[in-house]
């Protein structure tokens, strides 16, 4: 442990490799294993399917490969239901170590099928066809094994985004084994027998499997225990069932197209190079060896250029050019090469050899990592399971097609005039012809694509990161040039400032006139975030026109901030008192900002005028161009009368002046206008607008306890709006030492942040490590909870404040079981997630039982059954028993549980702790006076108001010394209670004077009470 903290130190070389390959300390040594599973697995599958194949090719010919094929799509979809019920009656982590060892073992039995074929008999022939036949048949099936237990291995370790993370590194270990196998097997064989090799094959094969039985006992939090059940309408798959119609099924089938074709091609060209390999006579070790040795080699020169591709040209190549050119690559590449074979610009087998090389090549590397893309503008509700369809149906389809189309061409090639002879070129033609129709679907996909992500980021359903912008911001360009709505215009406006603000002009200058002016206004609008100089032009024409007086007035702005050297006189004629108001105060603003002194003094003339006059609007518009004039000179004095102007608009219209101008003498106001639900949303703009500045000041408006929780939450949530690196800090620090509402509310507002930013924000910065220390104390937390419902419980306690209190802490719990799932939201699929609440918010035990099962099958925290016992709905003693490991559980006595409730206060929301001392009260239990004085300086007023009705019966003698300290209480019910209490009690007391917005601090002397050490 030692060895591996000082690998993993700050700075270490461990941690610069880690960052260079993108991954996390805490998924570093999974992610290893993987890769070591997986690229132990693939070197023993490669040798097998070189051995396999040369076998194959001399005792049957590639002309029997077709059935291979057929039969291949039966073999994937009779695993894969062998898969799905072998899950349903074992566990999960003895499926996946159990599949990696039968995948091996069959090839002992191979290996002596081949021994005992030794012979030149009739019989040993017969075993010899039949192993090679089996060998051929089970490497169909283990490649179908293999890449369902790493997937499945894999999105049980890995959650959703730290797979994004992960993945591509363990599948590159497919590629690592193509290096190591190719050129090792030609070393191999010139020790040993094929039929030996076989044999190794099945020991590194099992090896791998021992990497994959340790991994899975090193992180068995990952699996479920019990066998996966069928999980109904409850899980989030099951809304694939949803009817797909429109543009959307028109692309669901094209995507079936797209991935049809790709195997059809593949298969035809594997086809197509095993004959020509077949035909050859390769010299050194015979014809087995040779082709052996041939694909050895062949793969072994593959794996390094789809290592090298993969590694360092897949992401930068489909990022400069796009994910459709990308996918247009490998049609092209098949083509091209075979057209110059067609025309005998290149030898058939050479060129066969080309077109295998690259098709490899392509398939593996770019041809994989453009395939996820396309299923992005699928909703997000349908995407998964539709990926797993179309992937899992339209592959073993078109296998089984395509051995059946080559059977056919096989038959009418031998079976008419045209001759064997013709067949190569028939195919070659074939593929030629099949690879132009898979261009042309790729370029259908590609306008279908574009419109679905249009629409799909319209509707908010689309995340921007994860889309290929160059074709969505053709797309949305596009739209904005033919006839449509001014609804959909304007969406794709907002579309593009997403995509490309800081060049947004180049696509909106040119369309200016055409459009209406509500588009006009935000074109400009979008515009002005980084204006240029080479739009103002179309900017100048614009003005020339008729135009509103809010576009007019962002045209201005436009021409006039971005121009080097404005003529400003030329606004003077905007200043004139008949011009409207929004244009007359933008032009004085520009004037402001960049006119001479006169012209300025002209310009500040303009604006007292506005914001002195009259009229409402005039008022308002004077008070926007206040936020736009950067110097207000002389204006400063007009600010405090319009902070109590009786026109609201006025009022918000300035705070957000205030803002722009950075007027830190009034930062106060945007603070006091949160109190104010007239002026809440103005404010949280204006301060949002302050970006960093603004976090010092809501931070200490959120920590200050003495503030109404929904103030509070709205300084929380304004920080949230700012969402810069710095504010992303401020709120997962304050996550870790919040609790209770306020822990929720910081949870609720990264998660709402679009793009995923506060989820990314916690996975940096606390790490997962972190999220599971948050739930383990809130899981400790509800054992506490669980520890004072058993010993307060009806039996022990009775009365009506016993049962506020046992409701209290009920409700508590239920807080508490919220922020769990809060918590669960950062670390799995918000669907998921929100399937398995539902679920278990529900009156029927099926449903809870199917919440249940969800969360099982998703969780892999240390935990998860500490946390599934939590949820499920069992006796409260029960469920204590089940955190044991986690909680320390001791019987008390109904007294000293409370008193153990009330060192928990940190812990527990204001109305619990009312019931406390209102129990306490009644039940004449004594109390130690560091709770009563603790709580006598709580914040919420009816937390005081229990305590001084506690004390009133407890200590009468230490009520008599309190209450005049508690006469200005700033709570009107406590201060009323207080002068109640002294009127009963016959003590002088003065009138109420008010003496702030805040209780007793702790520097108020209580201690000196002397009646408190008696209770």
């Amino acid at each position: 442990m030692t060895l591996k903290n000082r690998w993993l130190a700050k700075d270490s070389l461990g941690q610069k490799l880690l960052r260079w390959v993108n991954l996390r300390p805490e998924e570093s040594e999974r992610t290893m294993l993987m890769f070591a599973f997986y690229t132990t697995t693939s070197i023993g599958l490669l040798w097998l399917e070189a051995s396999t194949v040369a076998l194959f090719l001399k005792e049957y010919g590639a002309d029997k490969l077709p059935w291979i094929y057929i039969a291949s799509a039966g073999i994937g979809s009779s695993l894969g239901f062998i898969y799905s019920w072998m899950q349903r009656i074992l566990p999960l982590r003895r499926v996946i170590v159990l599949t990696a060892l039968l995948m091996a073992v069959p090839l002992l039995l191979f290996r002596f099928g081949l021994d005992a074929a030794g012979g030149a008999t009739i019989g040993s022939l017969t075993v010899l066809s039949l192993t090679v036949l089996l060998m051929r048949l089970w490497l169909e099936a283990i490649y179908v094994l293999n890449d369902l237990n790493t997937s499945i291995t894999a999105n049980q370790l890995f959650n959703i985004r730290e797979i994004k993370r992960t993945f591509p590194l363990i599948s590159s270990g497919v590629l690592v084994a193509d290096v190591i196998s190719g050129f090792s097997l030609p070393f191999l064989l010139s020790f040993i027998k094929l039929s030996d090799v076989i044999l190794i094959s099945c020991l590194v094969m099992a090896l791998g499997a021992g990497v994959l039985f340790y991994l899975s006992q090193s992180y068995n939090q990952f699996f479920p225990e019990a066998p996966r059940r069928r999980l109904e309408e409850a899980h989030p798959d099951h809304l694939i069932a949803r009817r797909l119609k429109g543009p959307l099924r028109r692309y669901v089938i094209l995507l079936f197209a797209f991935f049809m074709m790709a195997q059809v091609l593949f298969l035809l060209v594997d086809f197509q190079f095993l004959s020509q390999l077949e035909n050859q006579q390769l010299e050194g070790q015979g014809l087995v060896g040779g082709i052996a040795s041939f694909l050895g080699l062949f793969n072994g020169v593959l794996g390094i250029f789809e290592l090298a591709t993969q590694w360092f040209a897949s992401s930068r190549v489909i990022e400069r050019i796009g994910v459709f050119t990308t996918a247009m690559f490998l049609p092209i590449a098949i083509i091209a090469l075979g057209s110059f074979s067609m025309t005998g610009l290149v030898p058939l087998f050479v060129g066969l050899v080309i077109l295998k090389f690259l098709d490899e090549l392509l398939h593996y590397t770019l041809f994989t990592s453009t395939g996820p893309v396309l299923f992005q503008p699928l909703p997000e509700s349908v995407r998964s399971g539709l990926q797993s369809l179309v992937r899992g149906v339209a592959e073993p389809i078109a296998t089984g097609l395509t051995g059946l189309s080559i059977l056919g061409i096989i038959w009418f090639c031998r079976n008419t005039q045209i001759g064997v002879q013709l067949q190569d070129w028939i195919f070659l033609a074939q593929i030629i012809l099949l690879a132009t129709i898979w261009l042309c679907t790729v370029w259908l996909l590609r306008s279908r694509y574009v419109g679905l992500l249009v629409v799909g980021a319209e509707r908010g359903q689309l995340s921007i990161s994860d889309v290929d912008l160059r074709e969505l911001k053709r797309a949305v360009i596009e739209t904005l040039n033919r006839p449509g709505t001014e609804a959909d215009k304007r969406s794709c406006i907002e579309l593009l400032s997403q995509i490309d603000l800081q060049n947004v002009g180049e696509a909106l200058a040119p369309l200016l006139a055409n459009l209406p002016p509500a588009l006009q206004r935000q074109s400009l609008e979008a515009m002005l975030v980084h204006p240029s100089e080479s739009y103002v032009n179309p900017v100048r024409a614009l003005i020339e026109q008729p135009l509103f007086p809010e576009v007019l007035a962002v045209a201005l702005r436009y021409i006039w901030l971005t121009e080097r050297e404005p003529d400003i006189r030329q606004l003077r004629p905007y200043l004139r008192p008949e011009v409207d108001a929004v244009v007359r105060g933008t032009a004085a603003s520009l004037m402001l900002r960049r006119g001479t002194p006169r012209q300025k003094a002209e310009a500040t003339n303009t604006l007292r005028q506005m914001l002195t006059h009259k009229q409402e609007r005039e008022r308002v518009m004077g008070c926007r161009a206040l936020g736009e004039a950067v110097y207000l000179q002389a204006l400063r004095l007009y600010i405090p009368t319009l902070l109590q102007d009786e026109s609201l608009r006025v009022r918000c219209a300035l705070l957000e002046a205030i803002a722009a101008t950075h007027l830190e003498e009034y930062y106060p106001s945007l603070l006091r206008g949160l109190h104010y639900k007239s002026t809440r949303e103005a404010a949280m703009r204006a301060l949002v607008r302050l970006d960093n500045e603004a976090i010092p000041l809501l931070v200490e408006l959120a920590e200050d306890i003495h503030k109404p929780d929904l103030v509070r939450m709205q300084a929380w949530s304004a920080i949230g709006q700012i969402a810069s690196r710095e504010a992303l800090d401020v709120l997962v620090a304050h996550l870790m030492t919040a609790w209770g509402a306020n822990r929720r509310n910081v949870l609720r507002i990264l998660l709402k942040m679009p793009h995923e930013l506060g989820i990314d924000a916690i996975s940096d910065r606390l790490g997962r490590s972190g999220v599971e220390t948050l739930i383990d104390q809130e899981i400790l937390f509800i054992g506490q909870l669980y520890a004072a419902l058993v010993d307060l419980s009806w039996e022990q306690v009775l009365g009506a404040e016993a049962d506020l209190l046992r409701r209290a802490l009920a409700d508590v719990q239920t807080d508490a079981v919220e922020r769990l799932f809060l918590l669960m939201k950062v670390l799995y699929p918000l669907e998921a997630i929100q399937a398995a609440s539902i679920n278990l918010q529900s009156a029927s035990p099926s449903s809870v039982a199917q919440g249940l099962e969800i969360l099982d099958n998703t969780l892999d925290i240390a935990n998860k059954r500490a946390l599934l016992s939590v949820l499920d709905r069992r006796p409260d003693l029960d469920k204590l028993q089940s955190l044991s490991d986690m909680v320390t559980y001791e019987p008390m006595n109904a007294s000293d549980r409370l008193r153990y409730l009330l060192d928990l206060r940190y812990f527990l929301p204001d109305w619990p702790l009312a019931c406390c001392f209102h129990l306490a009260r009644q039940a004449r239990w004594s109390l130690t006076s560091e709770q009563i004085l603790a709580c006598l300086r709580y914040p919420t007023g009816y937390v005081r108001e229990a305590v001084l009705t506690y004390l009133k019966v407890a200590s009468p003698r230490a009520l008599k010394e309190l209450l005049p300290k508690l006469i200005n209480d700033p709570d009107r019910l406590v201060a009323a209670q207080v002068q109640q209490m002294m009127a009963e009690l016959g003590l002088k007391h003065s009138r109420p004077q008010p003496n702030g917005s805040k209780p007793p601090g702790p520097a108020a002397n209580f201690s000196d009470i002397a009646g408190l050490e008696t209770i």
